[in-house]
């Protein structure tokens, strides 16, 4: 059950996608807002209706009888005060698109998405503004897991705005018992450790899978903290993000927690198994998978080597295997930390 909140800001609320990840934040706040949730599919819509439960992507989750459920995106944001957009990176732009006729320009949009746009390298909230250039846009990132976050374990979350005072305002929507919810100014540090985490959590995956011990994956993770928080701080990002939830909480639990989607996709291809095969038999996305060419792309155009993610790219692309990764990774020169 979501718990009543003490926030005075009761917004119209849109969530923008039906996955796990926007029926949980549904399950979160539908009892205490006007909440409507839109998924593209006819079929998934009746489901929910009829069921109050999201059989595909949260089975064990009830979802409130207040909550409205539609594939019509008028319907869905129509009024709507804010909207969390909780659809796959790659799929986002298009569905922005698709949204803008129907979003009031007061409306405060956020990101739920970590990823970056494959050919343009923006972030999300990049994304957004493009077809939303008169709303505020921020992201949310932060070590969570829908299931756990549904199932109603404790953790906390970072909500990242410009305008702290915007940011504020979603903070005392979302903020529960179970879901500590934390403000930031510091958009682009936010949403580069969400897309550089997810690429990190296939490279342990793959060390896991071919059985690498403890200390390679603490590497792993150590320095792909390094990596990420260098390329946040050449985009004009805080470092301090990075050694936050946003940074090291969201990494360690993308790359240790056997729910991860990254992580799991990751061990698949250590085992040997084929990526067009694991991207299609799984309901859910690995964001990772469509991030790394663009997040090393994006290092490169300012100047940031990440070694890690390189390496994932070039296995995702098949040009190098696990072992040809660890080879180069560790025949890198030797240099101070």
């Amino acid at each position: 059950m979501a718990s009543k909140r003490d926030g005075a800001w009761r917004p119209t609320t849109a969530i923008v996608g039906g996955g796990s990840w926007g029926s949980t934040l549904a399950h979160l706040i539908g009892e205490h807002v006007d909440t409507r949730l839109w998924a593209r599919t006819a079929q998934l819509v009746k489901e929910i209706n009829a069921t109050r439960r999201n059989g595909k992507y949260l089975p064990q989750v009830r979802l409130p009888d207040s909550l409205v459920v539609t594939n019509d995106l008028g319907e869905a944001l129509k009024g709507a005060e804010l909207i969390l957009v909780a659809v796959p990176s790659h799929g986002l732009g298009a569905v922005v698109k698709e949204m803008a006729p129907f979003v009031q320009e007061d409306a405060v949009v956020v990101s739920m998405a970590k990823g970056l746009e494959e050919k343009t390298m923006r972030r999300m909230s990049q994304v957004i503004a493009t077809v939303l250039p008169n709303n505020p846009v921020g992201a949310l990132s932060g070590p969570n897991l829908a299931h756990e976050i549904a199932a109603g374990f404790p953790t906390a979350t970072v909500v990242a705005f410009q305008d702290r005072s915007v940011a504020e305002k979603v903070q005392e929507v979302l903020h529960g018992s179970a879901l500590r919810v934390y403000t930031s100014v510091d958009v682009v540090g936010c949403e580069v450790a969400g897309a550089a985490k997810n690429v990190m959590a296939i490279a342990v995956g793959i060390s896991d899978a071919v059985g690498f011990g403890d200390n390679t994956r603490a590497v792993l993770i150590t320095r792909g903290l390094a990596e990420q928080a260098r390329l946040g701080e050449a985009l004009g990002g805080n470092p301090a993000t990075f050694a936050g939830l946003a940074g090291v909480g969201d990494l360690v639990a993308t790359c240790t927690s056997a729910k991860s989607r990254n992580r799991s996709l990751g061990f698949a291809l250590g085992k040997g198994a084929v990526l067009s095969e694991i991207v299609t038999a799984s309901p859910t996305v690995a964001e990772g998978v469509r991030s790394a060419a663009p997040l090393v792309a994006l290092a490169s155009s300012v100047g940031v080597e990440m070694p890690i993610a390189e390496q994932v790219a070039a296995l995702i692309s098949g040009q190098a295997t696990p072992l040809d990764a660890v080879r180069v990774l560790m025949d890198r020169p030797a240099r101070a930390e």
